[in-house]
């Protein structure tokens, strides 16, 4: 081969493919899956304690046993999407038949029947899984696809950090409404268990209608490009799940994003903290009746809402830079210095403890500064760890390796509820006193012991596994000239196989 024939070839990973339109309209849709995905992520574990009154116990079983199902039913769907091999598209046809099932789900998992404990339980189990099961069968292939609407990695992590930024946009939505109605509820005489179910059931509509619509637009406007083959399986080749579980790069991206569970804390931990460990208003004493649970809503309404802010302020912060991060600094760089960032953050809140709520809103910004870069960083590390899998065996499984990142996000989740329900046991809150009370609880009341223990969620925890998730990136090693090559060596393998990919 010659030498400007290498170079063309070499360079044909730094065309452009998306046009303007495609490129916001996919950020858009990622919007609304945000909306959709965070009325459950923020306040399913609230809702099952707090509003339907399940015991800590089952709520901790259930998001863990969930996970055991996940770990099943996510690379089922990914292997799906994968073979899958539609007339128009690959992977944008589940973005199209989706979002009905999932919104009528989001609508049932935030309904509070009035069954017996027993039924309650068998109610959540079954909407709880069956969501988390059509959920993957949108949210695998929708995030797939910027691996096949570019062969740019460059084009490719601007479209990933502008969808992941957009979707946080849209996660904002459903915690604003939520907050809102904390406002506005007691004003209509309403409190206690009846004021949080009918925040929470409209909340949900909202989310549920709203963002699936949003969501469905991206199949209109999106346009699948990079097509490669699959490869004809010969006795005694590997299976594809065997390939992935050797693709050194992908694992220590799973393994990174395990570890950074309790990152979401600073997010899922916030109505628990807003109602059993900060208060901020006026004086309770001598408050009674109405004046007492407006004082009080307000309190947890204020601060979830500047919770809400100051980890929106941070981890869209993170995400609007990353562009001219990724421009100075590879993956591995951003991930360890963010990272440390927030562990600095989360120590000094816990120094400045719990009675000083006003002094940590500051340190809540830049501590929720990993959640931007980890979120977005991580679905490029992915697209890279699967260009490295295609670049050493010729297999390219997007639907399947971003399963992993589906399954890692869900795990996250998951974990992050088992660190609130695990708080609850460990402080003994009396759930099943607070569901049935027709008033909202005054977090001042409560020992230290229960308000400390709260607090530790939004401060060392989160610390503990941003310290743990720094460890496994060391190892990545998709950096610099290694990546170079592995790109240009791509572009050749593509070429050579003659792999035209469409503009």
């Amino acid at each position: 081969m010659d030498e400007n024939k290498a170079v063309i070839e070499c360079a044909a990973h730094e065309k452009n493919y998306l046009g303007k339109k495609e490129f916001w309209i996919f950020a858009i849709a990622a919007g609304g899956q945000g909306m959709i995905y965070a009325i459950m992520s923020s306040y399913i574990s609230d809702f099952y304690l707090n509003v339907m009154g399940l015991t800590p116990l089952f709520v901790l079983l259930l998001m863990l046993l969930a996970r055991i199902w996940d770990a099943i039913n996510d690379p089922i769907m990914g292997m799906m999407s994968d073979r899958y091999e539609g007339k128009r598209s690959k992977y944008r046809f589940y973005i199209l038949v989706t979002p009905i099932p999932v919104a009528i789900l989001t609508f049932l998992l935030f309904y509070a029947p009035n069954i017996g404990q027993t039924e309650k339980m068998i109610y959540a189990g079954i909407t709880y899984v069956l969501w988390g099961m059509i959920y993957t069968v949108s949210d695998v292939p929708f995030w797939s696809l910027p691996n096949a609407m570019t062969p740019n990695p460059k084009e490719r992590a601007r479209l990933i950090s502008m969808g992941r930024t957009i979707n946080g946009v849209g996660a904002a939505i459903p915690l604003a409404i939520v907050m809102f109605l904390g406002f506005v509820l007691p004003l209509m005489g309403l409190s206690g268990n009846q004021l949080e179910r009918t925040r929470y059931m409209t909340a949900a509509i909202v989310a549920s209608v709203v963002g699936n619509a949003v969501f469905m637009v991206a199949y209109f406007y999106s346009k699948e490009r990079v097509k490669i083959p699959r490869p004809v399986r010969k006795p005694g080749d590997p299976s594809v799940l065997k390939l992935l579980f050797k693709c050194k790069p992908l694992m220590l991206v799973v393994i990174m994003g395990v570890l950074s569970s309790t990152r979401y804390l600073l997010q899922a931990g916030a109505i628990h903290v807003a109602r059993y460990s900060f208060y901020i208003g006026q004086n309770l004493s001598g408050l009674e009746g109405i004046a007492r649970e407006e004082a009080i809503q307000s309190s947890i309404s204020t601060i979830n809402l500047l919770f809400s802010v100051c980890t929106a302020a941070g981890s869209f912060g993170a995400m609007l830079v990353m562009p001219l991060l990724y421009k100075k600094f590879n993956y591995k760089q951003i991930i360890i210095g963010s990272n440390a960032l927030g562990i600095v953050a989360c120590v000094i809140m816990y120094i400045i403890g719990y009675n000083n709520f006003w002094a940590l809103v500051p340190f809540l910004v830049i501590a929720s500064f990993p959640l931007g870069a980890i979120n977005v960083t991580s679905y490029a590390m992915i697209g890279d760890a699967l260009d490295y899998m295609e670049w050493k065996t010729g297999r390219r499984d997007n639907g399947l390796g971003n399963a992993c990142q589906s399954f890692v996000n869900k795990l996250g989740n998951a974990l992050a509820t088992t660190f609130i329900v695990l708080m609850y046991m460990i402080v003994n809150l009396d759930v099943s006193a607070i569901s049935s009370s027709k008033v909202t609880t005054d977090p001042t009341s409560l020992p230290h012991t229960v308000r400390q223990g709260m607090f530790l969620m939004v401060s060392l925890l989160p610390a503990v596994g941003m310290l743990l998730s720094s460890i496994p990136v060391f190892f990545y090693d998709i950096v610099g000239k290694k990546k170079q090559d592995m790109l240009c060596g791509l572009s050749q393998r593509r070429e050579e196989m003659g792999i035209v990919i469409e503009k």
